[in-house]
């Protein structure tokens, strides 16, 4: 590699002072590095943090400063360029962003050498139908989240795989999952952990009103719907569904929205010598 595009957290990395060093290690070695500030404000048009329009396309890679949650909006915003992210994490250890700080330059020298691994995560794309139209759609890698909004109480989640129906949930909401998002909110669920290689999807309840609910696990190919259905005493329910904890899309009783692979998918660059097991086992030591 020798082309590079750098998207920065501004309030990670304050002045942009490591933003600065990585660009100059690399333009020294002959490389091309462009530099984009991450906005933690959304940008007015298509893109909500990051414009994938500004990027050469000649770019072998986009390093990402920031941490998982840099790395996921940045993901959504740049996917259909096909260009491998490579996340560097200016926080704690991260399952997406691998590189802190202290092993970012051994890490470009491996990037220079052509010395790393490209992995492949699925994504989801979900569309929200109101009366029958379609009312508004996101994409997402880690998780689509439909849960209730306004008043604290739960809400009938119907749920249906491929066009049949499988269950009913009284619940906060309910978490569908890539394997990359297994070790996120869905997690927090009580769902399973997933190897983020697998292609296969997690559907998760949050705070069921049962004690038999438990997460289910489906192919990747599966094509999931959830309906909001009508609350206690035939009460409108509002809800609202999250692409990656972030863009929302509202919903109301009789709407559904329909989640699939999405045919994008994201290339992630991995060179840590610590295997998915080890930073799992780090992550669940509080190392």
């Amino acid at each position: 590699m020798d082309r590079f595009y750098i998207i920065t957290n501004g309030e990670k990395d304050k002045n942009m002072q490591v933003t600065r060093q990585i660009a100059a290690y690399l333009e020294e070695r002959g490389c091309h590095c462009g530099v984009q500030m991450f906005s933690p404000k959304r940008m007015e048009g298509p893109y909500r943090y990051t414009d994938p329009e500004r990027i050469p396309p000649d770019a072998q890679c986009i390093i990402v400063l920031g941490g998982d949650g840099t790395l996921l909006q940045a993901a959504r915003d740049v996917v259909n360029t096909g260009i491998p992210l490579f996340g560097v994490n200016m926080g704690t250890l991260g399952y997406l962003a691998e590189v802190d700080r202290h092993g970012i330059f051994p890490a470009l020298d491996k990037l220079l050498q052509d010395d790393y691994e490209i992995e492949r995560r699925m994504m989801l794309k979900g569309t929200v139908y109101h009366e029958g139209q379609a009312a508004g759609r996101g994409i997402a890698l880690n998780d689509i989240v439909i849960g209730r909004e306004g008043p604290l109480r739960v809400i009938c989640l119907r749920n249906y795989v491929n066009g049949e129906y499988l269950n009913e949930y009284k619940a906060d909401g309910v978490i569908v999952a890539t394997p990359t998002g297994s070790t996120g909110y869905s997690l927090s669920a009580g769902g399973p952990i997933v190897a983020p290689e697998a292609r296969m999807t997690v559907i998760t309840p949050l705070a069921p009103h049962t004690l038999n609910s438990r997460s289910i696990i489906l192919p990747a190919e599966d094509v999931i719907a959830v309906e909001i259905g009508q609350g206690r005493r035939q009460v409108r329910e509002s809800a609202l569904a999250t692409f990656d904890g972030d863009a929302s899309v509202s919903m109301t009783t009789g709407d559904r929205i329909v989640i699939e692979k999405a045919k994008a998918s994201i290339q992630i660059v991995k060179m840590s010598d610590l295997s998915f097991v080890e930073v799992l086992r780090r992550k669940m030591s509080g190392q």
